[in-house]
């Protein structure tokens, strides 16, 4: 399949002509990696740190799975329900765009309120996460009765599938990267996902006792053991690179595949990665790992010699939808 943009888009151009130098001029060049990856037969993951969801990046993600430019997404589960929670609720959040202003007696009117901010955007309790909290319990009730289990992003998968809960849509669904998802049953392997607000509510379910079986939802070890078998059998076919937004568990947990396959399992002829860009405002620092130069992943068996990296150091809120466009030649 040909992955070559389209030679008039107005963005693509202006990116290509004005971006020539620095930053800048990384940001092209991770883009122009990204198409030779894929021209060449490559796969991609990208990985989903931070609140991209409740950036919206979905507005340019969603279409990058549609057009089969991402094939594997390992994400927060965070990342992972605020998608959602925009989809079913964008109305009714609230910006803050003088947040650096805010008192601690102003944030504790929003807690009132339960409007729950993230930097300049709140994601209202009632309408987002409490619908979907009765949306999960309804699908995770059903498996455990069912002695069913799982993986958290399959059981999104099923509520988005089931249409159940189209007429709460309150955005343009094609701009929801979680419906694309779920609608190519795209693999997304969610590292951490108990560190969630519906990973604390699913513990609240247990706790209850409306959970029987604590396992119904698999777990980050499962993952890992699922993507194993996923990394060892594709890359044996085309080569995986990885596209990481953000640091975090959501990028340091996929990444560790291949040296496990090679050290802990001897499967030594198993490829490393086959592209490597990050965009992260962490700086190198001292004991960073989000923040480390690429060369440093040489030394952990993650990355080779002559894989291409790529590392921009910018607001991913600005640099993913570029580089997205880039790609999709909009």
């Amino acid at each position: 399949m040909a992955h070559a943009p389209k030679a008039d888009g107005s963005i693509t151009r202006f990116i290509n002509h004005h971006y020539r130098h620095f930053n800048a001029a990384a940001l092209v060049d991770a883009a122009k990696g990204y198409h030779q990856h894929l021209n060449s037969g490559g796969k991609m993951m990208i990985t989903l740190a931070g609140a991209m969801s409740t950036a919206e990046l979905g507005l340019s993600l969603a279409e990058m799975i549609r057009q089969d430019k991402v094939h594997l997404i390992s994400c927060t589960g965070a990342n992972l329900e605020e998608d959602v929670f925009n989809l079913v609720a964008h109305d009714f959040y609230e910006r803050v765009p003088h947040y650096r202003q805010l008192s601690p007696q102003d944030e504790e009117e929003l807690l009132k309120r339960h409007m729950n901010r993230v930097t300049d955007t709140c994601i209202p309790e009632g309408e987002a996460m409490r619908r979907m909290e009765t949306a999960m319990l309804e699908v995770w009730t059903a498996a455990d009765q069912a002695g069913k289990r799982f993986f958290p992003h399959e059981f999104f998968y099923q509520v988005l599938l089931s249409g159940k809960y189209t007429e709460f849509y309150q955005i343009d669904p094609k701009d929801s990267w979680m419906l694309a998802a779920a609608e190519k049953n795209l693999p997304i392997i969610v590292p951490g996902w108990e560190d969630a607000t519906l990973g604390n509510m699913y513990a609240a379910a247990v706790i209850r006792g409306d959970i029987k079986n604590v396992h119904t939802v698999r777990t980050g070890i499962e993952y890992m053991t699922w993507l194993a078998e996923f990394y060892t059998e594709a890359s044996a076919k085309n080569s995986i690179g990885m596209f990481q937004i953000g640091g975090g568990i959501a990028g340091d947990f996929p990444i560790c595949v291949v040296p496990m396959l090679h050290q802990d399992l001897q499967r030594n002829s198993v490829p490393l990665w086959g592209y490597f860009c990050q965009i992260s405002d962490s700086t190198t620092s001292y004991g960073s790992y989000s923040g480390a130069v690429p060369n440093e992943k040489i030394t952990w068996g993650k990355l080779g010699v002559e894989t291409p990296k790529f590392i921009i150091e910018s607001d991913a809120t600005i640099v993913a939808p570029l580089i997205f466009a880039h790609v999709l030649g909009w």
